[in-house]
Formats: C-alpha cells, sequence, structure tokens
C-alpha cells in the first residue's frame, strides 16, 4: 500500500480501546490495506523540554514521563512519535517503560482514570533535520509536518503531549468537526 495517498483522523488514539480490541494503528492501517506497526525506541524520565513545560504548565526542565516511538507502515517508518505524561500521572507505571501496553496508553491512561475531555492539536511544517532525515527516509529537501497534540481531562487538567513528525509528501492529516448550537 502507498503511504503517498495516506489519510490519518486523530479520533481514534484518543480513545480507549474495548476489551479484546487491538492497537488503534494496527486497525487504523489494516482496514485500509496495509499493516502498522510501531517501535517504542526510549522511554523513561526526562526534563520537559519548552513546549512540554509550556503545556503541561510546570517548570521548565521539570520531569516528565516519555515514550518515543517509530511508526511503521508497510515496514516503512512513517511517523516518529515523543508521547510525554506528567510524573504524577506516569511513574511508576507502564508508561515508563518500552514494552508494549495492552490496549495502548491511551487505554492505561483510562483505567487509572485519565481520559480525555479535550483534546488540542497544532500543525506545522518545516524542514526536516538531519536526525529525521536518517530515521524517516528523507531527502535533505524533504519537509516533515509537525504536530502537537494535547490532551486534557474533562477538569482541563493537561495529561498527555504528543509530538510528532511525518514525512510531508506521505501524510494528510483530516479533521473532521461537529458543532452543536
Amino acid at each position: 500500500m502507498s503511504s503517498s495517498k495516506w489519510v490519518s483522523s486523530s479520533a481514534p488514539y484518543v480513545v480507549p480501546r474495548a476489551e479484546g480490541q487491538g492497537d488503534a494503528w494496527q486497525e487504523e492501517a489494516a482496514a485500509k490495506g496495509g499493516v502498522g506497526t510501531q517501535r517504542i525506541v526510549g522511554a523513561g524520565e526526562v526534563a520537559a523540554p519548552p513546549e512540554v513545560a509550556r503545556l503541561f504548565a510546570i517548570a521548565p526542565d521539570a520531569a516528565v514521563v516519555v515514550r518515543q516511538r517509530i511508526i511503521y507502515l508497510d515496514d516503512q517508518p512513517t511517523e516518529l512519535t515523543d508521547t510525554y505524561y506528567p510524573v504524577e500521572v506516569a511513574r511508576g507505571t507502564r508508561l515508563k517503560g518500552t514494552a508494549k501496553i495492552r490496549g495502548g496508553a491511551v487505554t492505561l491512561l483510562a483505567e487509572m482514570g485519565y481520559t480525555a475531555g479535550r483534546v488540542r492539536e497544532e500543525v506545522s511544517a518545516r524542514m526536516s533535520t538531519d536526525a529525521e532525515r536518517r530515521l524517516l527516509g528523507l531527502s535533505e529537501t524533504e519537509p516533515v509536518l509537525c504536530m502537537t497534540r494535547l490532551t486534557l481531562d474533562a477538569a482541563g487538567r493537561p495529561f498527555q503531549v504528543d509530538q510528532s513528525v511525518f514525512p510531508a509528501a506521505r501524510q494528510r492529516l483530516r479533521y473532521d468537526l461537529e458543532l452543536s448550537n
């Protein structure tokens, strides 16, 4: 399956999975005739990057937990995602490790009492870095899309920040909004 025509929606990635339901990315890729996998390349406590500290409203360089992943479509790297959690949410949980979590992190968070009440995403474009070119198989002239997703609970408390990088030519993001009057 060609990833150059990939259209992705964020909705499945912020809703907990039902019992026995597979990984959201594997399910989305399979529905479109592809094979979606991911590799967790790092996890643990780190100093919060400036944007993450701002979104969590914590002190610069305060400790957070991060899970770093490379997302694959048909064995080709298609996305780099670092997901951050406040230490009071993730310390001592499976979020701090590199093992896969049945149902995904969103399901684990829901089991811990953290569900999305509001999600805010911001998308920008820029030229790729050396590391991104190496990991995503890009040329020096290929730009990337950068998406930051902030997930807040029903009370407005932030509990997850995702920072994703996609090859711009291989990705199209779709946002469907339902507005009530």
